[in-house]
């Protein structure tokens, strides 16, 4: 967060004001938005702050659904954007018996000219050939969008065919994917998105699976499998096709050995090339999922600050979330990846300050999550990101603050709070950025949610869910993921679940504030994972770009001085795990009330293995980069 404004400095520096905004409706939540002369716009105080739109210069619908067309010997693609400038890296990629299908680019690329270049696939003939296009008249082409500076824009892939009169024309490829989504011990959801409205299939044995309708957006249920099975699937759309493989979970409550990995925080980071590819710190992301891969790890969970965000274009969203997802896919093709929201993921309307003297742009306007929430927000475009499961929790309409019981005024819980198993463990995925409004100052004036606090509704499930697995003779292990540490060490002691021992900082709905500060839901977070419930073993959580590991006991301060709240006594202790060192830049250990139950700190890069063997559990850490052992420690 603490970069934030550097960032939205770069982003918005072509932000024109609106003249005049088509009139939306305005959820009741919030507070002091309101149009004036048909304006959007914020008043605070006798001062108006209109809204600001941006206009980014590399969007989705530009560089992945730009134009493609052809000659008898070169591709043209066209951006839609005389402003997009630069050069193309290309190369052919070869999927004949080739598990991880990346291209190999060609030694000379090609150059962007006004939002159009031509790729030269004549070039790529004769000993540089080694996909057979010449004969078969198809090609599969990876190339990297590369912008005037350097910074790699889009990494992605099309396909081109051949037409009966020789030309190279548009061939129906995936975009994205396939992925394997929501594992279960009899099956899989297999997603992936094409870039024409196909009818596509999934061929596992004799066992055909299929859309019901043609769509470009595929989720295609696989069921009927037998546990703990490792089968081949092959994707078809159209006239081609892709094969992995997956294999299915163990039957739930299954006690044998396994390995699941964990990480957080790849939004982009200092270096150059791969460490900022357009939001995404890839160099560092790939030799994780590759590692997981190497290692067998049958999951993974990542949770939050997928990328550098903070967006209010969902338009640029897309894109760097989809450069996320090209960077994972190698390992999602055959096992299951898990995500959670971060506070990077958020989409937000914002506000100019025009009397702000400062020279912070963070500072100088009001952000609060993006309406209309059905359309626009931050968790409904991370939804339409992801194919993750669906809890019964349906958002925090209805908690007792609710300014309308008749309207919906909150953004959806689909998809950024849920649960799953794997084997004896299960997985409790939280949402500590939900509807987030980052200009905490402001909340007061517009409502919204501060960074890390969890409202009522999602506490009340969390409840819910632990008596649910606690129940359950087949699970012997409950983890619970959320972003924000309970207990930052580095980097965001001004914020997380402390602000500096600030409990006045607190959601505010349609004016008002909750009855709860911070630091009072933070315990009763924490009463209901380490009191209510035996199996709970680790709160996973990133936020903090570095690797900690704490125990938290009685002894261990977590309150300010002259604490004159009620203060939580533990019924045994429990350790915290922040690993947000996935590539974003680092924070050094800071000086906290609990410096000294840290167990360990590393600035390096790191990947956690859980290694579960039944009742017991062996974490092991590890560089990426290096292979280095960070630690090697059990938990049960």
């Amino acid at each position: 967060m603490k970069t934030k404004h550097i960032f939205l400095s770069l982003l918005f520096f072509s932000i024109s004001l609106v003249a005049q905004a088509q009139k939306i409706k305005i959820p009741k939540s919030y507070s002091n938005i309101k149009y004036k002369k048909g304006i959007l716009g914020v008043q605070k105080g006798d001062k108006f702050y209109s809204e600001v739109r941006p206009q980014p210069l590399y969007t989705y619908s530009k560089i992945v659904d730009a134009k493609i067309t052809g000659t008898k010997n070169a591709i043209i693609i066209d951006f839609k954007d005389p402003k997009i400038n630069g050069i193309v890296n290309y190369g052919l990629i070869n999927t004949n018996h080739i598990k991880y299908p990346l291209p190999v680019f060609f030694k000379k690329p090609a150059k962007v000219d006004h939002g159009k270049v031509t790729i030269p696939i004549s070039r790529l003939s004769g000993k540089y050939d080694f996909i057979n296009w010449e004969k078969t008249g198809k090609v599969r082409l990876g190339y990297r969008l590369i912008n005037e500076k350097g910074q790699i824009i889009y990494d992605g892939h099309i396909a081109v065919k051949r037409n009966k009169d020789g030309v190279f024309e548009e061939a129906t490829y995936l975009i994205e994917g396939p992925y394997i989504n929501q594992l279960s011990d009899s099956g899989a959801v297999i997603s992936f998105k094409t870039n024409k409205v196909v009818l596509a299939q999934i061929h596992i044995g004799d066992q055909v699976f299929s859309d019901a309708v043609p769509t470009k957006n595929h989720a295609i249920s696989v069921v009927g499998l037998k546990p703990q099975t490792t089968y081949q699937y092959t994707v078809n759309y159209e006239d081609d096709s892709d094969t992995y493989e997956f294999t299915t979970a163990p039957k739930k409550g299954c006690r044998g050995a396994f390995t699941f990995a964990y990480a957080s925080d790849s939004r982009a980071g200092a270096g150059g090339g791969e460490r900022d590819l357009f939001g995404v710190n890839a160099y560092v992301l790939k030799k994780m999922m590759q590692y997981a891969a190497y290692r067998k790890a049958a999951f993974f969970q990542f949770t939050g600050d997928l990328m550098t965000g903070y967006n209010a274009s969902n338009d640029k969203q897309n894109l760097q979330l989809l450069n996320w997802k090209h960077v994972a896919e190698n390992y999602w093709h055959y096992r299951p990846v898990y995500v959670a929201m971060g506070n990077h993921e958020s989409i937000e309307r914002i506000f100019q300050k025009t009397d702000y003297k400062g020279h912070s742009f963070f500072l100088g306007h009001i952000f609060v999550d993006k309406f209309p929430f059905e359309k626009y927000s931050a968790e409904k475009t991370f939804a339409d990101n992801f194919t993750l499961p669906v809890s019964d929790l349906k958002s925090e309409d209805g908690n007792q603050y609710d300014p309308s019981g008749r309207t919906t005024d909150f953004p959806s819980y689909k998809e950024n709070v849920y649960d799953y198993t794997y084997g004896n463990v299960a997985m409790i995925v939280m949402n500590s950025n939900y509807w987030y409004a980052s200009s905490t100052a402001d909340i007061p004036t517009t409502s919204g949610n501060v960074h890390s606090y969890i409202m009522d509704n999602q506490l009340a499930w969390l409840e819910k869910t632990l008596a649910k697995y606690e129940a359950d003779k087949d699970i012997d292990h409950i983890f619970v993921t959320f972003h924000t540490p309970a207990f930052p060490n580095a980097g965001h002691m001004e914020d997380d679940m402390w602000y500096g021992g600030n409990n006045k900082i607190r959601p505010y709905i349609a004016g008002k504030p909750v009855q709860k500060g911070i630091i009072e839901r933070r315990d009763e977070i924490l009463d209901a994972l380490v009191n209510h419930s035996q199996k709970f073993v680790a709160l996973l959580c990133g936020d903090e770009h570095n690797y900690s590991r704490i125990t938290v006991t009685n002894d261990t301060p977590i309150y300010p001085e002259n604490w004159k709240g009620d203060k939580l006594k533990f019924k045994r202790p429990f350790v915290q795990i922040t690993n947000g060192s996935a590539g974003a830049p680092y924070y050094s250990l800071e000086q906290t009330p609990w410096r000294k139950f840290v167990n360990k700190f590393s600035t390096l890069h790191a990947l956690m293995l859980f290694h579960v063997n039944g009742q017991h559990i062996n974490m092991e850490v590890i560089n990426p980069d290096t292979f280095e052992d960070i630690e090697n420690v059990p938990l049960r």
